[in-house]
């Protein structure tokens, strides 16, 4: 009784956490924002920025931007959805604001990314307070692969409920079946010891949410969704969470107890094993995001060399095109790779520290209790 109660108060008290990440992630773009606003006050105006143009990539943002050609900006407007206990509802299109974001509508302004009320002179008005549920390009591409994620899934599904498990499978059913063959027979059969078909439902998930969104983070003018902590943050926390489920009392027992150390051994290693609990998945949210973002800001370093050359001479600019883009396609072929390895390695890891919070320990631990714990580089 008490070893649930103890699972339940975790499950709680990390429920409680999630929603901090949202103000979390928000207070890292702001101070992001306000690092590139500072560094743009001190460049030459109208001078290619890379840094500023690299991070405006990579960040959140009210509109999809492809390209531009002179005055045409190729981008998708999102839905503006504001609430504010003074002015009310409004929402509008994010063109509203025109490129940029230099425009004022309905009482309110972007800054920084960030949308803002002000009043008749442009000033910001800090007496009205202003819930912002817009759509951001992070949020629309997450419902897009949650969308394409249903549709694969369904028509799969359909697929063997149509022809049967023991017809040869045909068309894009072969690749997803090899795909989830591979989770079930190198993820979860080797770490979920004999319960694999419990959390298959979970990891295939996890595993194809994150394939998913990785790819779509490739197409050019996309939202890097992978690459954004709170995305990954939230990953984590729903791992954490069916990794504190799945625990036994033999698991808690080597956390509060470490069996075959000294006592005083113990006072050392019991708040090492405990914060071990919330390192692992930390592990998972760091990866995942360092590995994404890195990716993205390496491809957009190569595509502004050829405007950092372009802007000391065009001769330059034009001569080191053809090298910049030979290494971002470099680059992006790799990136292909990786959009897999990353969902493989998430999952793989998920299904590892799954394995270790309900394994007994009979036929690992040895007379004197000691555990043969393995080793994963994280």
């Amino acid at each position: 009784m008490a070893f649930k109660s103890i699972k339940y108060l975790l499950a709680a008290a990390f429920s409680l956490l999630i929603g901090f990440f949202p103000n979390a992630s928000f207070a890292q773009e702001n101070e992001q924002h306000e690092a590139t606003a500072a560094h743009h006050a001190t460049e030459e105006p109208g001078k290619f920025n890379a840094g500023e143009t690299i991070i405006e990539h990579v960040l959140d943002a009210h509109e999809f931007h492809f390209f531009t050609v002179g005055d045409f900006h190729a981008s998708i407007p999102l839905p503006i959805i504001l609430y504010s206990p003074e002015r009310g509802l409004s929402t509008f299109s994010s063109s509203a604001f025109g490129h940029g974001g230099h425009e004022i509508h309905e009482g309110y302004k972007l800054e920084k990314n960030k949308i803002i009320p002000v009043k008749e002179d442009g000033s910001a008005d800090e007496s009205v307070k202003v819930y912002d549920f817009s759509l951001t390009k992070n949020v629309v591409q997450m419902f897009i692969g949650v969308i394409l994620l249903l549709v694969i899934m369904l028509s799969v599904a359909k697929k063997y409920k149509t022809n049967g498990a023991h017809k040869a499978p045909s068309g894009f059913q072969n690749v997803v079946e090899v795909a989830i063959t591979f989770v079930r027979d190198d993820v979860a059969r080797p770490n979920l010891h004999g319960k694999h078909e419990k959390y298959m439902p979970y990891l295939l998930t996890v595993f194809f949410f994150i394939f998913i969104n990785n790819v779509i983070g490739l197409i050019p003018g996309s939202a890097n969704v992978t690459g954004n902590i709170a995305f990954t943050a939230v990953l984590a926390v729903v791992s954490l969470l069916v990794i504190l489920f799945s625990t036994n009392s033999h698991f808690w027992g080597h956390i509060f107890w470490p069996p075959g150390v000294p006592f005083l051994v113990k006072l050392i290693l019991i708040p090492v094993e405990l914060l071990g609990v919330f390192i692992k998945p930390a592990a998972l949210m760091i990866r995942l995001f360092a590995n994404m973002t890195a990716g993205h800001i390496v491809i957009l370093s190569f595509v502004s060399l050829i405007f950092i050359f372009g802007n000391m001479s065009p001769v330059a600019g034009w001569g080191f095109s053809p090298v910049s883009v030979a290494f971002s396609v470099f680059i992006y072929m790799i990136e292909i790779l990786v959009a897999f390895i990353q969902a493989f390695i998430f999952t793989n890891l998920t299904a590892v520290f799954i394995g270790q919070a309900f394994e007994s320990g009979h036929g690992h631990d040895d007379k004197h209790g000691h555990h043969d714990e393995e080793v994963f580089a994280l």
